[in-house]
């Protein structure tokens, strides 16, 4: 016979766990409505970033002729000059070099990209590539201009559709910063309704065997969303910080000092300074960062535009990130700030993990395939979600 004080014990249990169902049903209701309103974003969000994790090896398999060389026997690069100068002499005088991207093996060519505005401020933008061991332009490609809807090629539509959904710069920051803010909150509170309260563990964390398709597609979302969870919500909050870093990065400087590499501008000289070269940023980088492997600069088109140059594979105790961004004067040369995690503020280090935590880079190949997977859940989760709000609707009425 149970005594009174195990009556009692039982009872104050009971209403705990009583409460705590309904405030968990307080936390469905958020979460329900936000997957309801958002899912679709939360989709496209998923399955354009799934694709841009491999964005490089899929440009070169839709374009082999234009990105893709062969390696020789003893494949040693031609001079960044060289390299370079192909490149403007395969555009017109007025073209600007905006951008370079290093090969990403010995198999890749250097693309070269460049933009071009015509009288009425329309700008085009195109891709040279140019062979590393030859100096010889393999091609180029027109990727568009500014007045189009619609990018020219499928990796630059996948990439605007995923940072700006096909709209202009200024309405898409706002939205899709706004929007992942509130998948964030959809995310923590799935998290909160998967809780279990009972502290059966075990049923939470797998599929039940044997269930029937209502309780299937169940376990599916649940389990999907717990698992993926790690990852989308740290991938969520750097896709705020890039696409609102004026907004993120005052918040941050709240807790430790924070610079931004693209609030620093050159200093124009007051004499016919001539700028230096994109080759000698690389190898200014490259000073400092011996053992890195140029992976993006960034060219200086205009007369206060900076140099940045972003090396990967810089060996470092103390540090999990093996990428560095060098930040220059394009007249002096002079370093104006460096993204390295080891000597870097905690609000600076914080803001050097952003790329590589959206992109997967920061883990190499497990990262990326982590984050890969995470966005082909995003579809999933919402299309479970779906069913199972549609489910529990006709068992209401």
């Amino acid at each position: 016979m149970p005594t009174d004080k195990s009556l009692n014990n039982q009872l104050i249990v009971n209403t705990k766990l009583q409460k705590l169902k309904s405030r968990r049903q307080h936390w469905l209701d958020v979460h329900l409505w936000l997957g309801l309103t958002l899912g679709l974003l939360l989709s496209i969000y998923g399955i354009t970033g799934s694709i841009l994790v491999f964005y490089a090896e899929i440009d070169e398999w839709l374009h082999p002729d234009l990105l893709v060389v062969e390696a020789p026997a003893k494949p040693n690069y031609r001079p960044l000059a060289e390299i370079f100068a192909a490149g403007r002499e395969a555009m017109p005088p007025q073209a600007k070099h905006t951008f370079a991207t290093y090969p990403r093996n010995e198999y890749a060519a250097f693309q070269l990209r460049f933009t071009m505005a015509d009288a009425n401020a329309v700008t085009e933008r195109w891709v040279v590539a140019v062979d590393p061991y030859t100096a010889k332009v393999t091609g180029k490609q027109y990727h568009g201009r500014s007045s189009d809807w619609l990018p020219s090629t499928f990796i630059d539509f996948i990439f605007e559709l995923h940072y700006a959904l096909l709209l202009p710069w200024d309405i898409s920051s706002p939205i899709v910063g706004f929007t992942s803010a509130l998948l964030i909150i959809s995310t923590l509170t799935g998290l909160i309704v998967w809780w279990p309260l009972t502290g059966r563990w075990r049923q939470a964390l797998i599929f039940k065997a044997g269930a029937s398709k209502v309780r299937f597609n169940y376990d599916l979302h649940k389990v999907s969303g717990f698992y993926t969870a790690l990852v989308m919500v740290p991938v969520l909050f750097s896709g705020i910080y890039m696409v609102l870093p004026h907004n993120v990065v005052p918040v941050l400087e709240l807790f430790s000092p924070v610079t931004y590499r693209y609030w620093f501008s050159s200093t124009p000289p007051t004499d016919n300074t001539q700028a230096i070269g994109m080759d000698q940023a690389v190898s200014i980088a490259l000073q400092r960062y011996p053992t890195g492997r140029p992976s993006m600069i960034y060219g200086a088109p205009d007369l206060t535009d900076t140099y940045t140059v972003c090396l990967d594979g810089v060996d470092a105790l103390g540090s999990i990130l093996n990428r560095r961004c060098v930040v220059m004067d394009r007249y002096s040369g002079k370093l104006l700030d460096i993204d390295d995690p080891v000597t870097g503020t905690a609000g600076e280090v914080f803001t050097h993990w952003q790329w590589p935590l959206h992109s997967g880079q920061a883990f190499g190949m497990t990262g990326r395939i982590l984050v890969f997977i995470t966005g082909l859940a995003c579809p999933l989760l919402f299309i479970t979600g779906v069913i199972r709000w549609l489910q529990k609707h006709r068992a209401k009425h």
